[in-house]
């Protein structure tokens, strides 16, 4: 008998033991995320129905922050692919290269958290509605780039499960609610909050702006890429082929409903749970580390990562 293990084949079997976790916990995440998911089914089919039934009552139209099929026209939707593509992989690869271990279980929670939050839309006067987002908090959370992977997978389910956002709009809805918001509201956050305490009552309010600002620009940014569409897609009579309505109708449409509304929603949402996170979790926050706590001096005891 070999009463003593080998130290070369000791560490043989725990890189071994590496790799099989290192490949098991994406299996195990994406089981959580539609775990995640189903538990969240329930309530989004309620939400669904509700409005279905407001729809046919006449109150309102069903247009939403998520672009339709058949609003954009092929010049439209094809170049926001195609700006999209590059951007979705360097996402992704950004996410596994520099995401850290005890970060990794939120991509689920972030995904399912911009799921559930963009299911709930609002009707307002107009025959349109609106909704929050949840992508700026988790830039300023995971970070911009992981905001654009968990977005995506989002706003994917949606388009596929619940036609919510049509699958030529795919790409415009993921450069709006997916970059535009994540980016935006990520640097308005780090201008704000400049180098003050994570707890600080400065850094919450950044995060508040920053999904007010981020939100609205990007409805701003959807309500132009419809308006733009009876000038590029129309008939030699000139006809609309597409989205009917002009500049002058789709941005202060999208502008006023969500500015008045949907955005200071999106900063309540995106400061109140900064705030908890920065104080309970910080460690989570992905540029989270002592520079940023630079008021935390001698005086004064700095919250454990």
């Amino acid at each position: 008998m070999i009463s003593q293990t080998s130290p070369g084949i000791t560490g043989s079997f725990e890189l071994g033991i590496r790799i099989k976790q290192s490949g098991i916990w994406k299996a195990i995440y994406c089981c959580q995320f539609l775990k995640l998911l189903t538990s969240c089914y329930i309530i989004t089919t309620r939400v669904t129905n509700r409005q279905i039934l407001i729809t046919q009552s006449g109150v309102c139209s069903g247009e939403k922050m998520h672009i339709p099929d058949g609003y954009l026209g092929p010049i439209t939707f094809v170049a926001l692919y195609v700006v999209m593509i590059p951007i979705w992989l360097y996402a992704g690869h950004w996410v596994q290269k520099s995401l850290r271990s005890r970060q990794v279980p939120y991509l689920a929670l972030a995904a399912a958290f911009s799921f559930v939050i963009m299911m709930f839309n609002v009707p307002v006067p107009g025959g349109s509605s609106g909704h929050a987002v949840g992508s700026a908090l988790v830039a300023i959370i995971l970070g911009p780039w992981t905001a654009v992977v968990t977005t995506s997978v989002a706003l994917l389910i949606q388009c596929l499960l619940f036609g919510d956002g049509g699958v030529t709009a795919f790409g415009a809805n993921c450069f709006n609610m997916g970059v535009v918001i994540p980016f935006l509201s990520y640097y308005v956050y780090r201008l704000i909050a400049g180098r003050s305490a994570i707890t600080s009552n400065l850094r919450i309010a950044g995060a508040a702006v920053a999904g007010y600002v981020g939100l609205t620009v990007a409805a701003v940014v959807a309500g132009f890429e419809m308006g733009i569409q009876p000038i590029l897609e129309h008939t030699p009579a000139g006809v609309p082929l597409y989205m009917p309505y002009g500049l002058n109708v789709t941005v202060p449409a999208m502008l006023i409903e969500h500015a008045a509304f949907f955005s200071w929603v999106e900063a309540i949402i995106t400061g109140l749970a900064f705030a908890y996170i920065a104080r309970n979790n910080p460690g989570i926050i992905f540029d989270y580390g002592p520079r940023n706590d630079k008021k935390m001096n001698a005086g004064q005891v700095a919250v454990p990562v």
